[in-house]
């Protein structure tokens, strides 16, 4: 029979192996909270690019063919009504690749002044040809708000997901409102994403939040959602802000989303006003986290 002993050099590793305090084991946690918030954000920007590729090569064919356009004219007229229309996609251009930059860097990885409205704009900006494709109305009610204490880059990445999140459940021609408000008594800037889709049940809203779990059956045709960590991340990004966010839903109603994040103590001058549409009453019933 096969002596099963262990060798001295490996029961003496076993032996003298400490177990892990509550400082180390909080530590490791923290640490894969971390990496989970950053691979989010990198399945967000591999998505972002798979949609921006697309308008940015739109851009490219449309400077093209303004400039083959003037090429041809030989009228000043025409040639000069050829240059604006190439200066115009330019920007355009310069302006999307801006922004993907500006998500793929880090903002700051410390907390600053953040202004909230701008990080909305530059989203929406970001996704305009994509709600354009399934045809979502935008209805957007900016509010003049106090800049918020916050890392840019982590909060633009729960917008994307709530927008993206919205846009998958109403599917095509639904509706999409987007405000942001200021709690002056608890000095709370609030930024609100409602759909009118089908709503989820009570049953599935307590779990929400949850890791791995999802409502959606899997990934949609351009390949987004469906791993249960969005909403994870996002309820991990808002306690690091010392925020809040809440859930509200309502079969058949829509679901409404609200991020409460504190204001900036250095910085508490209102942005400027941008409005587009009313706000929406809140959906009944909802979670807190």
């Amino acid at each position: 029979m096969p002596n099963l002993a262990l060798s001295p050099r490996f029961e003496s590793a076993i032996v003298t192996q400490a177990p892990k305090t509550t400082t180390e084991l909080q530590q490791e946690i923290d640490c894969l909270r971390a990496q989970l918030v950053e691979a989010q954000k990198m399945t967000a920007l591999g998505e972002l690019v798979g949609t921006t590729t697309h308008e940015f090569n739109n851009v490219l064919m449309t400077i093209i063919n303004y400039a083959k356009l003037g090429l041809r004219q030989q009228d000043h007229e025409s040639r000069d009504k050829a240059f604006n229309k190439i200066l115009s996609a330019g920007e355009r251009a310069a302006k999307i690749t801006s922004q993907v930059l500006g998500m793929a860097k880090n903002r700051a990885h410390e907390f600053e002044p953040t202004c909230l409205n701008s990080i909305i704009s530059d989203s929406l900006f970001l996704l305009e040809k994509e709600m354009q494709k399934y045809r979502i109305e935008l209805d957007v009610n900016l509010q003049d708000i106090p800049q918020v204490r916050a890392i840019g880059n982590q909060i633009q990445q729960i917008l994307l997901n709530l927008l993206i999140n919205a846009r998958q459940a109403i599917g095509e021609g639904g509706r999409i409102d987007i405000r942001t408000g200021f709690d002056v008594e608890n000095k709370l800037v609030s930024m609100v994403v409602r759909d009118y889709g089908p709503g989820i049940s009570q049953e599935k809203l307590r779990k929400i939040f949850e890791p791995y779990y999802s409502t959606k059956s899997g990934p949609d045709e351009t390949g987004r959602g469906g791993t249960g960590l969005g909403l994870s991340a996002c309820r991990d990004i808002v306690n690091a802000h010392d925020g809040k966010i809440r859930v509200e839903s309502s079969l058949g109603k829509g679901t409404c989303f609200t991020i409460m994040l504190p204001v900036a103590s250095t910085c508490t001058a209102p942005t400027p006003h941008f409005n587009m549409a009313p706000n929406a009453g809140p959906v009944p019933t909802g979670q807190n986290h």
